[in-house]
């Protein structure tokens, strides 16, 4: 299941970007443009991680972020503003935040940002030695995975850290260049279209359709995308 983000920005443009952008990325999104829907847009739809905008009208950002503390809802912030000086920057990570990033700002840092704060809060789901997806398995420990066919596979080292590399960037682009940096020596001469005869076959164990791939993506000149 993809990892779901509320925006809660009155900036109806800059809203509709990032929905749009971040769900190219593969994540769920959800958005609301008023402080007073956003509590209870937030225990509705439940997200693993919420942009703020800080000037909101009616409930600004900051007050929304204590009225979470007050009911013990933790989930993970970052705050989106177009104030720029180093005290709003501190005071807004007092408060907890979990990040912090003003306008105008770069969306590949932002999703880098988003990553990092998904990664630091979800711990459990990108270092477990079992993964599961759909009714697919991959265990790093024993280097075995459960076929979509339901079936136990040996896989062999490098296919099994391949898998844990694009799991912990789940969602996430990886470069060809990362890959063979990681999983190969300077010894080895691998070419790129090795990896792609190791996604070939995670197609012939992973999907419904290996023509039309859902979790294992091929991006055309950047590298591969694990998505669940």
């Amino acid at each position: 299941m993809s990892f779901k983000i509320l925006i809660i920005e009155d900036e109806l443009a800059l809203q509709q970007t990032l929905k749009l952008n971040l769900e190219l990325e593969g994540y769920m999104i959800e958005s609301c443009s008023s402080g007073e829907n956003a509590i209870s847009q937030i225990q509705l739809f439940k997200p693993d991680l919420i942009l703020l905008d800080i000037m909101l009208p009616v409930l600004n950002g900051t007050e929304i972020y204590q009225k979470l503390k007050t009911l013990n809802i933790s989930i993970p912030v970052i705050f989106l503003t177009a104030k720029n000086n180093v005290q709003d920057k501190i005071e807004g990570l007092k408060l907890g935040a979990d990040d912090y990033i003003t306008k105008p700002f770069d969306l590949e840092e932002l999703l880098l940002r988003i990553h990092n704060v998904l990664k630091r809060n979800a711990p459990q789901k990108l270092e477990s030695s079992i993964f599961k997806f759909d009714s697919c398995e991959i265990n790093f420990s024993t280097f075995q995975i459960i076929s979509r066919e339901g079936k136990v596979e040996d896989l062999s080292k490098r296919e099994i850290a391949l898998l844990k590399l694009l799991a912990d960037n789940i969602n996430n682009v990886v470069s060809r260049d990362e890959i063979l940096d990681k999983l190969w020596t300077k010894d080895e001469n691998p070419s790129s279209r090795t990896i792609d005869n190791y996604i070939l076959n995670f197609r012939k164990l992973f999907e419904v359709n290996q023509k039309e791939p859902i979790h294992f993506l091929s991006i055309r000149g950047v590298g591969y995308k694990f998505c669940v």
